[in-house]
């Protein structure tokens, strides 16, 4: 997917480093099982329900926690990493720091983050004064400065900006804008009325009223701030783009001048918002969603100032809410937490003091994990399968039967223009500027959001900068960018199980050899085919193939969209669409990859299961998790990946491989007839 919003696992995304001593240890402990007989279900077969089969008895060995709303094994991978990163920053805090060193800096956050008598003391006190300056605003000019403001701090009300690559023009940045403002994510929260979004929304009034009456208003005052804000966001929630739409990269490109965007809609004051951002003087921008921003200015003919300005608060309240006293911090929880995703706990608070630290100081402390945890030899091992993947999914684009030579031709180029990232980035970031204070947590969470607009707003108009890394050294997932054409793997992923340098092969090509392939995969998926090896939008592919593509794009979809996640509701095969399509690729390429690398040798088997059932149980051990409803609900709605066990069970049943691996026969659950089953690549 491409890189805005990223949610685990995947994202559509070692030379030693001047500086590192090159003492890294290995991540994964030595003996870890490649296959843990004891994560499987005997009560269970592979024909019937292999996600059961596979993942059961580790799924029953590690119910939910109070503090989770979803536990699965990538979460034990994010669990370790938390141990480590905690060791290394406590570290820091026990050793002398030079002031202003990044050090001090990582030192100094954490400390004021782990710090709830100071933040209980101040309350409200780090966002009175400019809550107080946006309840003052009386004009529409006054609305847009604060827009801008808002949009400096990390906050997005009405919509978004971003400066990233031109789509079709992919070598320069250029300012973007994209629709946002909605509270609770996805449109649907605010237009389906069955019981299950009736409660929410009661909730989110709740929760709405509950921070204004927190932050010191009359309860008549709160219930008026609370109108406000829901006619603002039903507004916003009417005239927005559907997630399906927003996944069509055409449909969302609309480069245009400057003076155009200006003179077609009056949503706000855009001389003011703009030169409030310091962009007054850009010539174009890609307005994304650009009826978004017509309707939106329709909407808000009707929204008096004195209603957007509770709006407006209501953004900095919620945003600032994890960051003050425990009453707001509660009260965020409540509503996020317990309601959308079904926590019944809150982390305990160094882990949400990491958190902080890793959002605003990521590559710091990525510089840090990395010479301690990341060896030399991963990289090593990752370059030879990255090259053994590329290679297999080479060899599949020239085997297929429903592409010319012409697209395969495209195709191929674009596949060897690939740039492959692993570990962490071959220049570390600047943080000199960021000011870290002993003032107030949620003063500093303010700098450092400002910080990184600052980082991002540098670059409008400027070269794009194709070494940037768009994740941190330590984040446990993975990244393809269609723009820059580039494949990413953090150091923080290759550990077990997608890396297990105890492991055979065959676990390894199903585990990260699946995940490189994933990656890869996206390059060509709903979306990715759309961008050619420069990563500029632009159609590469005859008519005729295109059409081919989207007859199976189109059957995989509607596979994925009969699926029942709970109760009545249905996945979204066409959301998920470019996810399923990758993960259906990865396996397709892993495999392929696995085999031409046995050279025509069959291994022994291993604990009883053949090499080619090791390698589906490889691929199947990433996903096992357990999950609230709440949570089903909401990653339904907002995450454009599959749950865990339709990344198992619904991607398996169109692979060849895995009924002959398993003996699945007519009848099985498992089973599904071979003209039904979907092959993309």
């Amino acid at each position: 997917m491409k890189m805005k919003t990223v949610f685990p696992l995947f994202a559509a995304g070692l030379m030693v480093l001047a500086g590192c001593n090159n003492k890294a240890q290995e991540v994964a402990p030595q003996g870890t099982p490649a296959i843990d007989l004891a994560n499987l279900d005997s009560t269970t077969t592979a024909n019937a329900d292999f996600y059961q089969y596979a993942c059961g008895g580790w799924m029953k060995a590690h119910p939910l926690t109070a503090e989770y709303s979803r536990f699965g094994t990538i979460d034990m991978v994010f669990e370790n990493n938390n141990k480590q990163l905690k060791e290394l920053v406590e570290g820091l805090m026990s050793t002398p720091q030079t002031a202003g060193s990044v050090g001090e800096k990582i030192g100094k956050l954490y400390a004021l983050a782990l710090d709830s008598i100071k933040t209980n003391e101040e309350g409200a006190t780090p966002i009175k004064e400019e809550l107080e300056t946006i309840l003052k605003i009386g004009t529409k000019s006054e609305v847009a400065q604060m827009v801008a403001t808002l949009h400096h701090e990390g906050m997005s009300p009405f919509f978004a900006l971003y400066v990233s690559a031109d789509e079709k023009n992919s070598s320069m940045n250029i300012v973007q804008l994209y629709q946002a403002g909605l509270g609770m994510g996805d449109r649907d929260y605010y237009l389906q009325n069955d019981e299950t979004f009736t409660q929410i929304r009661e909730a989110y009034k709740t929760y709405i009223n509950r921070l204004f009456t927190l932050a010191g208003h009359t309860p008549e005052q709160a219930e008026a701030a609370m109108n406000a804000v829901m006619k603002v966001e039903n507004g916003i929630a009417e005239v927005s783009f559907s997630r399906e739409e927003m996944r069509d990269s055409e449909k969302n490109y609309h480069k245009m001048s400057y003076a155009d965007f200006v003179s077609s809609n009056d949503a706000i004051d855009w001389d003011t918002y703009f030169k409030a951002m310091g962009l007054e003087n850009i010539p174009e921008l890609d307005a994304k969603q650009a009826e978004y921003y017509k309707k939106l200015a329709k909407v808000l003919r009707d929204i008096s100032v004195d209603d957007q300005k509770y709006y407006l608060a209501f953004n900095l309240l919620d945003m600032a809410a994890p960051y003050l006293s425990d009453d707001f911090a509660n009260a965020n929880f409540d509503f996020y937490g317990k309601v959308m995703s079904g926590k019944q706990e809150m982390k305990p608070r160094w882990k949400r003091a990491l958190q902080t630290v890793n959002s605003s100081l990521g590559e710091a402390v990525g510089q840090m994990y990395v010479e301690k945890y990341f060896p030399a030899s991963s990289k090593e091992k990752m370059l030879t399968l990255v090259g053994n993947l590329q290679k297999a999914l080479s060899e599949r684009i020239n085997s297929l039967e429903w592409m010319g030579d012409s697209t395969k031709l495209k195709a191929q180029e674009k596949l060897s223009a690939f740039t492959v990232k692993i570990g962490y980035p071959d220049k570390w970031r600047d943080y000199s500027a960021l000011d870290i204070q002993n003032d107030s947590y949620w003063a500093n969470i303010r700098r450092s959001a400002i910080f990184e607009m600052d980082y991002m707003l540098a670059d409008a108009g400027k070269p794009v900068d194709k070494s940037r890394w768009y994740m941190t050294p330590q984040t446990v997932n993975a990244y393809y960018n269609p723009t820059t054409n580039e494949i990413c793997f953090p150091a923080g992923i290759l550990q077990p199980p997608f890396f297990n340098p105890d492991a055979d092969d065959a676990v390894n090509y199903g585990a990260i050899g699946v995940v490189i392939g994933h990656e890869m995969t996206h390059g060509f998926d709903d979306q990715g085919r759309h961008y050619d090896k420069e990563g500029n939008l632009v159609d590469w592919w005859t008519e005729k193939d295109a059409e081919q593509f989207t007859v199976r794009a189109d059957k995989l979809a509607d596979q994925y969209s009969n699926i029942i996640v709970v109760d009545t509701m249905h996945a979204n095969g066409r959301f998920t669409l470019g996810e399923n399509i990758a993960d259906q690729g990865g396996l397709l390429v892993a495999h392929q990859a696995y085999l031409n690398s046995l050279q025509g040798q069959t291994p022994a088997p291993i604990d009883g299961f053949t090499h080619e059932q090791r390698f589906f149980l490889g691929y199947a051990t990433l996903w096992a998790q357990n999950i609230r409803n709440e949570e089903i609900i909401r990653l339904t709605k907002m995450d454009p990946h599959s749950l865990g066990k339709w990344r198992v069970n619904a991607a398996l049943r169109n692979i060849d491989a895995f009924y002959d691996a398993f003996q699945i026969q007519e009848g099985d659950a498992m089973y599904m007839k071979p003209t039904d089953r979907v092959n993309v690549w």
